[in-house]
């Protein structure tokens, strides 16, 4: 720990030295050059940029750039490729993503007869009483009634549990039910639904905290697992140019992970991860055990690894289940979803974090929960003053105009959910549940943008089917499927090219806190930068998707480079 902290001090003499005295930074020879290159910079397009121990000290022509050059000086000539800051992801759950690949797994989208070949296959490969776990379904792509029973046919000796596209419901089978103690008596806990069919027969779908009766009695997953999956999933975020994530909901045996990889250097990016609040409608109140929350961040932080946000669920989502909290009724029902948090709870806890440095990231979908998030913001910010602590609502498929206008003022953040803002399997279930109507401001990024608030990106990768940030960049502009077919979702909140990129660098990097480091590539900044094959401000932006990351860099170390 105290190595990290001399390495941090000295980036941080590095960059004020390169920042304001040039003449003395740029003195000594480079440790690397890249040249004859398109680089994106902040006044416009360069050549070449020189780095040294990490730092950018030149950026320019190659004749300028390459009077740093001396014998140690690893000179790269680019050929024309395109360098570009390296991106953020603010909202992924690696862990998740990486576990996948021992899971259960049929594509996003599948119908009844591929999803329950794709159960009786792996049936076929377990032993008796295995677990068998997977996703990701959806009711719109399913097409009939999903009933207990038909995972019951394929796997008659195995517990199943399948999680749905959002994340926040799951399918079970009659086996997982009884060893879960959940039978038609057995009453909605607080912040969930067990589905009952017209009869009252629990039909295995559990949404929201009622999915957490199953998922509690799911054997655990090995440390060599949890650490596996956290390397895996880094490594792919690398090889699409993502040198900072955040982790949007961890746990102890994740943060000790991390915190043991990081110091096995094999995670390289900067990564900011969020404790989940287990309060409310997951377990009641835990304000009690705020201190165990600062030992964590105090315990597992290290110099690329910030355990210091704490991440609340305000509801669920606006699909067929009706779990995400409205300001307005359902189009097919009266109901208005469900917020997990009361309002004055909710006020009290971002309060109290904000005062302890903590950073508050809040799941909220429904706009009913977003003015609830932004309400606590509030009131953190009248008790406490500006901390500096930028807090987020997360998600924001709705909003309210009012409450989009206001956000700027109480310093608070919208992360947008990209890859969900175009049409792709869970649409369907969305329009059913809001209308069309709503549906006009679907993910309203313009809208907050043009209101001056800060609005930064999160995949929630792998609710999304991969976690490609150069999709999410083509789609904003277009706001149609990879490749600019089929229908335009929410056409009023297009934004340009040059807004999308600013969301995943200079917006998130100061989201996160690093802006004086990180987020654009000019003098005194780290060399976080990635090569790619194409310069995207060239090219039909309905190419976007399919661009190439050449190479990854973090603090001018070479961290991925394609084959």
């Amino acid at each position: 720990m105290k190595t990290d902290t001399c390495n941090s001090t000295l980036k941080t003499v590095a960059i004020f030295l390169a920042g304001i005295l040039p003449g003395i930074a740029m003195a000594q020879q480079a440790d690397l050059i890249l040249e004859n290159a398109q680089i994106y910079t902040p006044n416009g397009w360069e050549e070449s940029l020189a780095v040294r121990d990490g730092v950018i000290v030149a950026v320019g022509n190659d004749e300028e750039v390459a009077t740093l050059a001396g014998n140690a000086t690893q000179v790269m000539d680019l050929d024309g490729a395109t360098v570009m800051p390296g991106l953020h992801d603010l909202h992924v759950h690696p862990m998740g993503a990486g576990l996948s690949q021992f899971q259960c797994n049929f594509p996003q989208g599948a119908g009844r007869e591929a999803l329950l070949n794709a159960v009786a296959e792996c049936a076929a490969n377990r032993e008796a009483g295995e677990w068998i776990t997977g996703g990701q379904w959806d009711a719109a792509s399913f097409g009939t009634v999903m009933h207990r029973s038909l995972l019951d046919e394929v796997a008659p000796d195995n517990p199943v549990s399948l999680v749905d596209i959002s994340g926040h419901s799951i399918w079970v089978n009659s086996r997982a039910l009884e060893l879960a103690g959940i039978t038609n008596d057995t009453l909605n806990p607080p912040g969930g639904i067990i589905e009952k069919n017209a009869v009252g027969d629990v039909t295995g779908v559990l949404r929201e905290s009622a999915a957490g009766l199953v998922r509690g009695i799911v054997p655990p997953v090995s440390e060599e697992q949890v650490r596996e999956a956290l390397y895996w999933s880094s490594q792919l975020m690398l090889s699409y140019g993502i040198t900072t994530y955040t982790d949007a909901g961890v746990g102890g045996p994740a943060l000790a992970a991390y915190a043991e990889l990081s110091d096995q250097g094999r995670l390289p990016q900067r990564i900011n991860t969020c404790m989940m609040w287990r309060g409310g409608a997951f377990g009641g109140n835990d304000n009690g055990g705020m201190p165990e929350y600062v030992a964590d961040r105090n315990l597992y932080a290290r110099d690329r690894l910030r355990p210091d946000c704490i991440k609340i669920a305000l509801d669920g989502v606006p699909t067929d289940g009706h779990t995400a909290a409205m300001v307005d009724p359902y189009e097919d029902s009266d109901e208005r979803g469900i917020l997990m948090v009361p309002a004055a709870e909710l006020a009290d806890l971002v309060t109290r974090w904000d005062a302890m440095g903590f950073q508050v990231k809040m799941h909220a979908a429904g706009d009913g929960a977003v003015r609830a998030g932004l309400d606590a913001i509030e009131a953190a910010r009248n008790a406490n003053g500006f901390s500096g602590r930028l807090h987020e609502v997360a998600h924001n498929s709705f909003v309210k105009m009012d409450d989009i206008r206001r956000a700027r003022s109480i310093g608070a953040t919208f992360e947008m959910s990209p890859y969900i803002w175009y049409p792709n399997p869970i649409i369907p279930d969305i329009v059913n549940a809001v209308g069309e109507q709503r549906m006009q401001r679907w993910i309203p990024v313009k809208d907050a943008m043009e209101a001056g608030a800060l609005v930064v990106p999160g995949s929630d990768w792998p609710v999304v089917p991969g976690v490609n940030p150069w999709i999410g960049i083509e789609t904003l502009v277009t706001r149609q499927a990879p490749g600019g077919v089929g229908e335009t979702l929410g056409e009023a909140e297009k934004i340009t090219l040059e807004q999308a990129v600013d969301m995943f660098t200079v917006n998130a990097a100061r989201q996160v806190g690093r802006s004086h480091l990180t987020g654009s590539l000019s003098q005194g900044m780290l060399a976080d930068m990635v090569v790619i094959d194409r310069n995207i401000f060239d090219i039909p932006v309905t190419e976007i998707h399919d661009t190439q990351v050449m190479m990854t860099w973090i603090e001018g170390e070479l961290v991925y480079e394609a084959e």
